[in-house]
């Protein structure tokens, strides 16, 4: 065992499309408080069906040993670490 604890918090969503959105928010906002969130390895499931897992974070390694990319899971612009909206302040 590696001494981790993995927390599993069902929070229920209409569709798949909704589901990965509030995943990502949650993930982003939990991340701000710990860096122990790890949201590349988000997923969520059908409720009934809950060991069939859909990604919600496209977790790819960036170039150059940059990171993982942290844009959903079915982008279609090149991988970046951060969404373009996400950067405005």
């Amino acid at each position: 065992m590696t001494g981790r604890w993995v927390i599993h918090l069902p929070v229920t969503a209409p569709d798949l499309h909704r589901a990965r959105i509030f995943a990502r928010t949650a993930a982003r906002v939990l991340a701000h408080f710990s860096a122990r969130v790890e949201p590349g390895g988000v997923t969520v499931s059908a409720e009934d069906e809950q060991c069939v897992r859909h990604w919600v974070f496209c977790d790819r390694p960036l170039p150059d040993g940059a990171g993982r990319c942290g844009l959903p899971v079915d982008h279609s612009s090149g991988c970046a670490r951060r969404a373009p909206w996400l950067h405005r302040r």
